[in-house]
């Protein structure tokens, strides 16, 4: 590096500190809000989520329950809120939110044991107390109750495009593991990543929910790409709070993303400014922790994480632009509103 910023003062960091407080306050209490809309509906989907992750033969059953407790449930309001654009919630609704958060659950559980994850949600994860085996089987269990219910509660167009989605989620998660191997620092490749493992699901939910309330084509793309763009951003401040956020708040260690090999995009876009640091990722990537201190003390000093934050809201911004062409209304500015709060988590 060639020269390094004035450390702030505590007065700033105090600033930094209270600033991310308040957003994070916000987007729980947004969050809090479309709950309160949701009520009845929401209730519904945990009561299923609750039963279905005990659906099967145990240990399976436990390690999938053990996910069950924390998270926003950011995707199965997608659905409800998509639907409750075009009238009142349908039962189908209800039923395809349920399954956009056993797949996300499913794909927690696969991505831990990939990555040899230690910690989810601030807790051990599943495969720490049963073994990968039995988290591999209980993401398993959890894909099975998804496609069924999709099966039985929605038309086939929507199981077809979940099937699709699926294979994004795994088309992802090997570009991502190719990379363990070979290291690839273009964009492109990142940017491909975060689309198929983050996104594709995101895109799935705001389309699920469009179709079972029965909205126009037009509606149901607007809303795939709001969902899908939204899940950029979420993936791009995921990314900045591993070298800048505050483990307690969001329940993963800093530079766990580091030590999983997972090539970030404060990162690649630090190697590029700053090539010389490329032995350091290795080591980092070999679990050698003072590279890896270096490595987020660079990260934070050259403005990666700036830079990231405002593509967040870039992102974000270009998302909501989609839902001009929704019927003005509660539900869609609930949608905006989740979708700024999202990305300033990392304010």
């Amino acid at each position: 590096m060639n020269a390094t910023p004035s450390p702030l003062t505590s007065v700033a960091i105090l600033r930094e500190t209270a600033t991310a407080e308040r957003a994070g306050l916000r987007a729980t209490a947004r969050i809090s809000q479309v709950h309160a809309l949701l009520n009845d509906d929401m209730a519904v989907v945990e009561s299923e989520l609750e039963r279905l992750v005990r659906d099967g033969v145990s240990p399976a059953t436990d390690s999938a329950a053990h996910l069950l407790d924390g998270g926003k449930r950011i995707r199965p309001l997608t659905v409800l809120l998509s639907a409750a654009c075009f009238g009142a919630v349908p039962s189908s609704a209800r039923d395809l939110a349920v399954v956009a958060e056993l797949v996300h659950l499913a794909t927690l559980l696969h991505d831990d044991v990939v990555d040899d994850g230690q910690q989810r949600r601030g807790r051990p994860t599943p495969r720490r107390l049963w073994g990968n085996a039995v988290s591999v089987l209980a993401g398993d269990l959890l894909l099975t109750h998804a496609l069924e219910r999709t099966a039985s509660a929605a038309p086939p167009v929507v199981l077809t495009d979940l099937v699709a989605t699926l294979r994004r989620l795994v088309d992802g998660e090997v570009v991502q593991l190719r990379g363990r191997t070979k290291l690839d620092l273009g964009e492109d490749i990142y940017f491909r990543i975060v689309r198929d493992k983050t996104a594709s699901l995101f895109g799935w939910a705001a389309r699920a929910g469009a179709i079972v309330a029965r909205a126009s084509a037009e509606a149901v793309a607007a809303l795939g790409e709001f969902g899908a763009r939204v899940g950029v951003a979420f993936q791009l401040v995921d990314d900045v709070l591993d070298y800048d956020g505050d483990p307690r708040a969001t329940g993963k260690a800093l530079l766990g993303d580091l030590a999983e090999g997972k090539l970030t995009l404060p990162l690649v876009r630090t190697l590029a400014a700053h090539p010389a640091l490329r032995p350091d990722v290795d080591a980092a990537r070999g679990g050698d922790r003072r590279a890896a201190v270096r490595l987020a003390e660079a990260v934070r000093n050259c403005g990666a994480c700036d830079a990231v934050r405002a593509l967040a809201r870039e992102e974000t911004k270009r998302a909501v632009d989609f839902l001009r062409v929704l019927p003005a209304g509660t539900a869609r500015d609930l949608l905006s509103g989740i979708a700024g709060e999202l990305a300033a988590r990392a304010a």
